[in-house]
């Protein structure tokens, strides 16, 4: 039996007509879309497909307008095309993402770094409102890094002054700072 005749009986449902019809077109459906798509398991699949289709929408193939042959292949080529086309534009899209990737930082980023200066911000109105001496005690000992011994010589007080000093000007921190969460 010739293709065309296949084709009728298979838009009827006729399994057998189809595996005869399968036999006699997955070979050509397949050599097009090797050319066209390249990769062989990409063919693979797209002929999978092509075929898939055949099966399912044979009624709408029409005798007089060509060949059984000639309407599988133009299915094919499509079907090979499409997925090229999508190919590419997946290429592109991952090709613009890594150069806006590589253009600036991500949006987590900047989001934390804008968090980070209002916490700057916020620590820095809180510094603001303890009293001078509580300020230079904690200002010596958190940014630049001097213990509360050092902190007592480079001021000229006793120990036990800084530490009181120290621990006051904390706890109105923490007061202060318990307003930005």
């Amino acid at each position: 039996m010739q293709a065309d005749e296949l084709l009728v009986l298979v838009a009827k449902g006729d399994q057998k007509a189809f595996e005869d019809l399968y036999g006699l077109v997955s070979g050509p459906v397949f050599g097009l879309v090797r050319r066209v798509v390249r990769d062989p398991a990409q063919s693979e699949e797209v002929a999978q497909e092509v075929l898939l289709e055949l099966w399912r929408s044979a009624a709408r193939y029409d005798p007089g307008r060509g060949s059984a042959l000639s309407w599988v292949l133009t299915l094919a080529h499509r079907r090979a095309v499409d997925r090229v086309r999508s190919a590419q534009a997946a290429g592109e899209r991952e090709m613009r993402e890594a150069q806006r990737s590589a253009n600036g930082p991500a949006f987590d980023q900047v989001a934390e770094e804008v968090e980070a200066g209002l916490e700057r911000e916020w620590v820095r109105h809180c510094l603001d409102r303890l009293t001078t001496l509580q300020r230079q005690s904690v200002t010596l000992a958190y940014y630049d890094g001097y213990t509360y011994r050092e902190v007592a010589e480079r001021l000229s007080l006793p120990l036990g002054t800084v530490k009181t000093r120290m621990r006051d000007g904390l706890t109105r921190l923490r007061e202060c700072l318990g307003g930005a969460v």
